[in-house]
């Protein structure tokens, strides 16, 4: 045995006695253990046995500007060095926050000019409910309770968030949602639309919103809340006349509009904000992920000044987190947003990467295994079917579990919802490093084909 193979197995045996993972199954985790993954540079890292492996979702969608920047590993040492940690609370603040909320505001849509801060994207949907619940208390009408979500939409795993979020699985625990949510249909043309065209799909889809709004009451309804993209639901970009029958409907009714920009945001579209892309013009924006790149935990609501204003009349908000706007968190967040905006990495994201990104995953569209392949800027999604024509699928053989297997162990993280591949790399990605994102996908496929085959042949 090796010295990796030793310490690996340590690992393991440490996570299988000790740790209770996120989203994984116990018992299937301590029998094959977890890959341990010991460091990373630019796009790639590297495991516990030496593999390298290119990140092809970043992390979790939040490693914008690549591992290894050690500007960011300086700020947080200055930081920790000067003021290691203060609240924010009791009429008090610090420096790294108020600067912080001053820089997001510059990059924010028009209009948008008040941050509130939390330690996630979760906490920042679970501040939303809270933050519009109360909105509509201080205008006289406290009835205004319900938000309205869509079925598999995720908002994070929180009480609050995995509610707001339309993800049955989650709801099976904890017997979630809590009361004051309901749920409308997903923009999921490939997957739902039948045979309506994407542009006749997406007007039915937007115009399910109208039916809720009407059917719960105008005056029981508080918000709706939606990604711009959907991204743990499976990268589902709605069909383009989606947002403005969306838009067109907010504007017919008093309820607010919440963005969660948690994985759109920092520059995932090519835009610093999907609600940029879309000209979405919400009220609050959710953002987390690559506000600090992920190298530190960190989120917030970004809020209209039509609504700061009235929730600033309105006395104490009794609401918020030690860690709201951690100073640690906040320099490492300035210095992630100076990086992003000297070395214009959005915009040659959208000029120069996304395009060639694009480009080279629709080649993907030609392989047997491959019904539809899209994606929007640095997000993208392959559908893995059985039959192209149909759109059906390889019902309960797990593809998509398959397919990801055969990536890790080819040195590619993709990732499967269900058995749809997505992918979301670091905005810095090179053209060389997605020209082998793309071939190692296409020898992951061969693969997977060639299993279901043999599959098939037993």
């Amino acid at each position: 045995m090796s010295v990796n193979d030793s310490r690996t197995q340590h690992w393991q045996a440490l996570s299988g006695e000790h740790h209770l993972a996120p989203f994984s199954d116990y018992g299937q985790l301590k029998e094959k253990g977890p890959r341990i993954i010991t460091r990373a540079q630019g796009v790639h890292l590297w495991d516990s046995e030496g593999q390298k492996i290119l990140d092809g979702m970043a992390g979790l969608w939040c490693v914008a500007i690549g591992y290894g920047r050690e500007e960011l590993v300086d700020a947080a040492q200055r930081q920790m060095r000067e003021l290691p940690y203060y609240n924010l609370f009791f009429q008090t603040a610090h420096p790294p926050a108020l600067e912080l909320a001053h820089a997001i505001t510059e990059v924010a849509p028009e209009g948008m000019s008040h941050v509130f801060f939390t330690g996630s994207g979760s906490e920042g949907n679970d501040t939303v409910l809270r933050m519009v619940r109360h909105y509509w208390a201080l205008k006289g009408k406290p009835q205004k309770q319900t938000l309205i979500g869509r079925i598999n939409g995720y908002h994070g795993s929180t009480v609050a968030g995995a509610s707001l979020g339309g993800m049955s699985g989650m709801h099976a625990q904890g017997g979630l949602p809590i009361p004051g949510i309901a749920h409308i249909p997903q923009p999921y043309w490939y997957g739902e639309g039948g045979d309506m065209t994407p542009e006749a799909f997406g007007i039915w889809a937007a115009e399910q919103l109208e039916q809720k709004i009407l059917e719960l009451g105008e005056d029981q309804v508080a918000a709706f809340i939606a990604e711009p993209i959907q991204g743990a639901g499976g990268v589902i970009i709605p069909p383009d006349s989606y947002w403005p029958k969306i838009k067109e409907i907010l504007a017919r009714y008093d309820i607010l509009f919440v963005a969660d920009e948690v994985i759109c945001g920092f520059g995932r579209t090519g835009e610093w904000f999907g609600s940029d892309y879309y000209d979405l013009k919400p009220d609050l924006m959710t953002i987390a992920k690559g506000l600090t790149s992920g190298y530190i935990p960190m989120g917030g609501v970004i809020v209209r000044d039509s609504v700061a204003q009235v929730l600033a009349e309105g006395g104490e908000f009794t609401h918020g987190f030690t860690y709201s706007g951690h100073p640690v968190a906040a320099a490492v967040g300035l210095e992630n947003l100076r990086i992003l905006r000297e070395e214009r990495i959005i915009e040659r994201a959208r000029t120069e990467t996304a395009p060639y990104l694009q480009q080279r995953l629709r080649e993907l569209q030609d392989h047997p295994l491959v019904g539809e392949v899209r994606g929007l800027g640095m997000l993208g999604a392959i559908e893995l079917v059985k039959d192209k024509a149909t759109r059906s699928r390889y019902e309960g053989q797990g593809v998509g579990m398959i397919c990801r297997n055969f990536c890790f162990a080819n040195g590619l993280v993709m990732r499967a919802v269900g058995d749809t591949m997505i992918i979301a790399p670091p905005l810095v990605i090179s053209h060389e490093e997605i020209d082998e994102l793309v071939e190692k996908a296409r020898r992951c496929l061969d693969l997977t084909l060639q299993s279901l085959e043999r599959a098939i042949d037993r």
